[in-house]
């Protein structure tokens, strides 16, 4: 069962583009890895090139003593490696089931046999804690099952080595538990792991050794309880690392109210909330997933069907039917699936910042080169990191597309801005520098909305947090009253 890897001597180019500068380490079968870094340090790179999705440039990978050349990610599944990708890699059109041994069908002759796949498939899907009926087609779920579908089909695949890219950034805390339950159940049967994550409390509790990879290079690979979680953040950035969060200016006493909204219900999501957001305030919701945290402001943004007493933005009276109606009265939204609805990744980087506010552009034709000097700019201040300026939006790290979805709801100057899971997914370094984007906005009297799942961010971020759960607000919090047991409370209906 157990498998041993070692990286000798890896790079990978793109073009002219060194990304892995000459990384070399090995990993011991049967323990978990955290393996760490910014976006952009290369650990996704690395982790293709183990799976199977990239070949690397020059370097040997050695499993289990062997060098090999996997030239698919087929390839490496035989020899027991499986990789789960952070974005999903599913087909939306096909039931779990067939997502579950897509590539792997199982047959009875000539013919399929579903009554064997749906048997395996709901054994998979009861390890990882998932109720849901095999047959149920994938676009019918929400993102956190999905994520569990990755994570069973994964398992199906019977991994020696199984390599997990972000795998609780959409899991409620129970969904969370059963995950690591599972993690240690695996590794005592002698399955590596390798655990790239961004939360260093995870990392912290659940890995055996971490690893180290900054600007292309492997850093260290140390035991993780040598390493407290503060030296873990400096080593990924190479500096000293600062306090996360800014400190918060208080609401300006008299600020206006630029977003109203009462008895607000969206069928089947949310029922009765109202609330209101001040200038210059940080106004956090929290709750579970499924709480319907998401599905209200997508219901006030004209994206699903919804009724309310009312809805003022910027002391308009207003009924959003869509987000362009929504922009105009001053209030933008960022979504929290980045590659679905934040950005067009096949598009280039000055194509998605001004997506949304084309007609400054428009000269009377569209001027390539206002959006290309309007790209520069959002670079230098929003810290976006990119070589070329013509790249695609899939060419940058996880971090740099989310600093450019901000910069593109930006760009049309609203007064409202929704951030939903703004930092899921991004690195410490980052995370960082969105808090510090969002703290900027507030002091320059804008009102900020921040929908996340993790309690320390909305505690260090927020002046204010309400709490959803089974679609209504029960609790709205002050920042005295900012701590995690109150907020796991009123979230689970403990309090």
């Amino acid at each position: 069962m157990s498998l041993a890897v070692a990286f000798e001597d890896i790079r990978k180019a793109f073009g002219p583009v060194e990304v892995l500068h000459g990384v070399s380490f090995a990993l011991e079968p049967g323990r978990i890895y955290g393996l760490l870094g910014e976006n952009g340090a290369g650990k996704s790179t690395l982790m293709k090139i183990l799976a199977g999705y990239e070949q690397p440039t020059s370097g040997t990978l050695r499993v289990g003593g062997e060098a090999v050349q996997l030239a698919t990610s087929r390839e490496a599944e035989q020899r027991g490696i499986v990789l789960i990708h952070q974005e999903f890699n599913l087909a939306e059109d096909l039931t779990i089931a067939q997502n579950i041994f897509l590539g792997h069908e199982k047959k009875r002759g000539w013919l399929l046999d579903d009554e064997t796949m749906a048997r395996e498939a709901q054994r998979v899907l009861a390890e990882v804690g998932l109720q849901a009926s095999p047959a149920t087609r994938v676009r019918d779920l929400i993102v956190a099952e999905k994520q569990l579908v990755e994570i069973a089909r994964a398992l199906a695949r019977n991994a020696r080595l199984l390599i997990m890219d972000e795998p609780t950034a959409t899991l409620t805390p129970g969904e969370t538990e059963r995950l690591f339950a599972l993690m240690a159940r695996l590794k005592a049967a002698g399955t590596t792991i390798v655990y790239i994550s961004h939360k260093l409390d995870e990392v912290e509790r659940i890995t055996d050794d971490i690893v180290v990879m900054r600007d292309g290079r492997f850093v260290t690979r140390r035991p993780t309880r040598e390493v407290p979680r503060r030296e873990m953040a400096n080593l990924m950035v190479g500096r000293e690392l600062a306090d996360l969060f800014p400190p918060l200016d208080p609401v300006p006493a008299g600020a206006p109210v630029l977003l109203r909204v009462r008895n607000l219900s969206v069928e089947g999501w949310a029922s009765q909330a109202s609330f209101e957001v001040r200038a210059g305030e940080i106004f956090g919701f929290a709750g579970l997933v499924g709480a319907g945290r998401t599905e209200l402001f997508e219901g006030l943004l004209g994206l699903r069907r919804c009724q309310a007493d009312a809805i003022e933005i910027v002391s308009r009276n207003v009924r959003p039917g869509n987000p362009r109606d929504a922009a105009d009265a001053g209030l933008t939204y960022l979504s929290e699936d980045r590659k679905g609805k934040g950005l067009h990744v096949h598009f280039g980087l000055a194509e998605n910042l001004t997506l949304m506010n084309l007609r400054r552009y428009l000269r009377p034709f569209l001027s390539p080169a206002a959006e290309r000097q309007a790209l520069k700019q959002a670079v230098d201040e929003f810290g976006i990191r990119t070589g070329d300026l013509d790249a695609r939006a899939s060419q940058l790290s996880g971090g740099n597309q989310q600093k450019l979805a901000l910069a593109k709801v930006l760009h049309t100057d609203p007064r409202v801005v929704v951030l939903d899971e703004p930092t899921r997914g991004v690195d410490v370094g980052a995370k960082r520098d969105i808090y510090f984007l969002v703290h900027r906005l507030a002091a320059q009297g804008r009102a900020v909305v921040v929908i996340s799942s993790e309690l320390p961010e909305l505690i260090g971020l927020c002046h204010r947090v309400a709490v959803m759960r089974a679609g209504r607000i029960t609790a709205t919090l002050d920042r005295a009253q900012l701590n995690e047991e109150e907020l796991i409370g009123h979230a689970t209906g403990t309090r």
